[in-house]
């Protein structure tokens, strides 16, 4: 996972949009908290939308 917040946010929705159906699958896979990732991303104003599985 990215450390930097703006290549995170990128990275995820990407990951979002092709890979997985919800946050929570991904974060599985990956072995990370939803918490460290919307809290990092939550930095740049961005919050994650679950009917849009993005963050925006």
């Amino acid at each position: 996972m990215p450390k930097d917040p703006v290549m995170l946010l990128s990275f995820v929705n990407t990951q979002l949009r092709d890979n997985y159906n919800t946050l929570e699958e991904l974060c599985k896979s990956y072995m990370v908290s939803e918490e460290e990732i919307t809290d990092k991303l939550k930095t740049i104003n961005y919050e994650y939308n679950s009917e849009k599985n993005q963050f925006v």
